[in-house]
């Protein structure tokens, strides 16, 4: 019997936490009244920054700064776990892949174990899988195998978000024609920008079509909005206008969008969870890995197109060829 679930992430960046929503979900729709608990190198999102989406996940403080990236955090964790008065858990679920985290993380007491390190080999069960790109989706099969399940992916529901967000949503973007774009990446260490000049230009071809383009970037960015709003005054910074400030508000305004277009980033996945038809471009960071992975959802690589990691490689004739796909011009 299940009662106590904990879920390991050493992935630092919002996207990562937005991309396991659709496994919780899977996985609490068949663990009923199960207590899940989240443990990250970083920060739980899910009761701070993502709290909207409503995950309903508690953290398990350990105290440990960048838990599993120090061999000496092995030595202290049990103990800390007995702090909590925490006997062990029933499932520890494993959502990386490095030895050295994964052997720390299996220092807390627990009746089984899955880890994708050393292709599950470390996992409490024999589990023989065909590993694919996506962590998560390994993970739930490996589940599937652990327990004799049968579970398939499910998305997560946005109609956990509260209806204000929607409502605010629609007052933010009434009509229609609306193509939404996200151009700031959040990991300043890989060169994921598409030229700014590109994205004028293709928002120019998108205005002479009687399409509407609307940027999705935080308030603090107020230099680059400046700038785009003297280069394209006809363009909408929806959450500027907005006394929400959510992630949540993100998802719902992808809803009022025809189309997004946007590189791999946090909002990339903020938008995938409402659907909408998508462009993401690809330079340095793995597609297979971080695309969305839905019917309307489309990749642009420049290392499958141009051979180079460089993401300014991608032309503009290059995203509008995809855009004639979804908008009528």
């Amino acid at each position: 019997m299940i009662n106590r679930v904990l879920l390991y992430n050493s992935g630092g960046g919002i996207g990562d936490s937005i991309q396991l929503l659709p496994l919780i979900e899977t996985l609490k729709s068949v663990l009923k009244n199960v207590d899940f608990y989240y443990l990250s190198a970083h920060q739980n999102y899910f009761n701070s920054t993502l709290k909207d989406f409503n995950c309903k996940i508690k953290t398990l403080d350990l105290g440990i700064k960048y838990f599993g990236f120090r061999w000496w955090q092995a030595l202290i964790v049990k103990k800390k776990i007995i702090n909590l008065n925490i006997k062990k858990f029933d499932l520890i679920i494993d959502l990386q892949s490095k030895v050295r985290n994964t052997l720390i993380l299996k220092m807390i007491p627990c009746v089984n174990f899955i880890s994708p390190c050393f292709n599950f080999k470390l996992s409490s069960l024999p589990i023989k899988i065909t590993k694919g790109n996506q962590i998560y989706k390994d993970v739930l099969e490996a589940f599937n195998i652990m327990y004799k399940k049968k579970l398939e992916l499910k998305n997560y529901d946005i109609l956990k978000i509260d209806n204000s967000f929607f409502l605010e949503s629609k007052k933010l973007l009434p009509g229609t024609g609306y193509v939404g774009f996200s151009i700031t990446q959040g990991n300043v260490y890989r060169k994921k920008r598409w030229p700014l000049e590109n994205i004028i230009n293709l928002s120019n071809i998108l205005i002479r079509n009687n399409k509407i383009p609307v940027f999705l970037i935080e308030k603090t960015n107020t230099n680059l909005i400046n700038k785009i709003k003297k280069l394209l005054p006809g363009a909408l910074f929806p959450e500027n206008n907005s006394d929400l400030s959510s992630p949540a508000l993100v998802t719902c305004l992808g809803k009022r969008l025809e189309l997004a277009i946007t590189i791999d980033n946090g909002i990339m996945h903020l938008l995938s969870l409402s659907n909408v038809p998508m462009i993401s471009l690809f330079g340095p960071t793995d597609p297979e890995k971080f695309s969305p992975k839905y019917k309307n959802s489309i990749v642009l690589d420049s290392k499958k197109i141009y051979k180079t990691k460089d993401i300014s490689s991608i032309t503009v004739e290059d995203v509008l060829k995809e855009v004639k796909q979804y908008l009528n011009f």
